[in-house]
């Protein structure tokens, strides 16, 4: 199959150009905050909701990875504040337990939404803000993940790019080009649509599972850049992705992250990093569909870059 390696290098002239044609900049306004977000309306949600038949729920999230890792340079901390020998005051018998944790948010092992002021490009981040503008020492002070408050709740649809090469995984380093795109997506026998959320699976966390973590901040499979000019038509809200989207090292001259560079500053792209999609993928063989029901909802984070997230499949 076509690979990164194999695919035609992008020049910064064609990078420019796919950006500038998925660019939604002034689209609903010079003020706007949420991007693809506003392709999401109460009827599309409400067709969405349709989707829910068998009432099966499935996490396409990691479990909150406390362990040091080639993938995790930064893990969770998690500890207990408070056990069994903690008293309050005159409670008899009651005693209550209590932890903490903290965590970066955004990483290779921890699954989290991406803020629209995540990712800046050319100086600017979603809508041509300034980076001045969008975050300074005390956090964001526009786009910040809080505008995602209320929830993303949508029609999903699972590409299984490993299922439909019938292979255990994406080696990484591979970039998934736009013909093998739409191929597979024709497979699902369904097609992305307006207010869409796209979750796209490499095998990663099987990968992961089975081999141990690797260093795939420096190699991992994803998309072509190419292939965003197809979602741009398409008018999704947003992707989650099992490694971030990223074909690894990238192919692009001048850009380390084209997928980012061109999905948050030009699109305005809701983006799920680092999921785990395999439970998803069983499911949708299981079920014989690949939409469902879709509920994101990120902690409520004022100044956030982005959250932690544990996205529910519904069928």
């Amino acid at each position: 199959m076509d690979s990164n390696q194999g695919a035609k290098p992008l020049s910064r002239s064609e990078f420019d150009q796919i950006f500038a044609t998925c660019s939604n900049k002034g689209k609903w306004g010079k003020d706007d905050e949420l991007g693809a977000l506003n392709y999401l309306t109460p009827e599309l949600i409400v067709q969405a909701s349709k989707l829910v038949r068998t009432g099966r729920t499935v996490s396409c999230a990691w479990e909150l990875d406390t362990q040091l890792g080639l993938d995790n340079p930064n893990p969770v901390k998690h500890e207990i504040s408070f056990g069994w020998d903690t008293t309050f005051g005159d409670s008899g018998d009651l005693r209550i337990a209590g932890d903490r944790f903290s965590m970066d948010i955004h990483g290779d092992a921890h699954s989290h939404l991406d803020a629209l002021c995540h990712v800046g490009f050319a100086g600017e981040v979603y809508n041509g803000v300034p980076l001045k503008d969008a975050i300074d020492s005390n956090g964001a002070l526009k786009q910040s993940v809080n505008l995602a408050k209320n929830g993303i709740v949508t029609r999903g649809v699972l590409i299984d790019m490993p299922r439909f090469r019938k292979s255990k995984w994406i080696e990484p380093g591979e970039a998934i080009l736009p013909e093998e795109f739409l191929a597979a997506e024709a497979a699902t026998g369904t097609k992305l649509r307006t207010g869409d959320m796209l979750l796209f699976r490499t095998g990663h966390a099987r990968k992961r599972s089975e081999e141990g973590p690797w260093d795939a901040a420096n190699k991992k499979a994803g998309i072509h850049s190419s292939v965003l000019q197809i979602l741009s038509e398409r008018e999704i809200v947003g992707v989650g992705y099992d490694g971030d989207g990223e074909a690894v090292p990238s192919n692009c001259e001048g850009v380390t992250y084209p997928i980012h560079a061109i999905s948050i500053p030009a699109m305005g792209l809701w983006t799920m990093d680092s999921l785990n999609l395999e439970a998803l993928s069983k499911t949708c063989i299981e079920e014989n569909r690949w939409e469902f029901f879709l509920t994101i909802s990120p902690l409520r984070i004022i100044k956030g870059t982005g959250s932690p997230v544990n996205p529910i499949a519904i069928f």
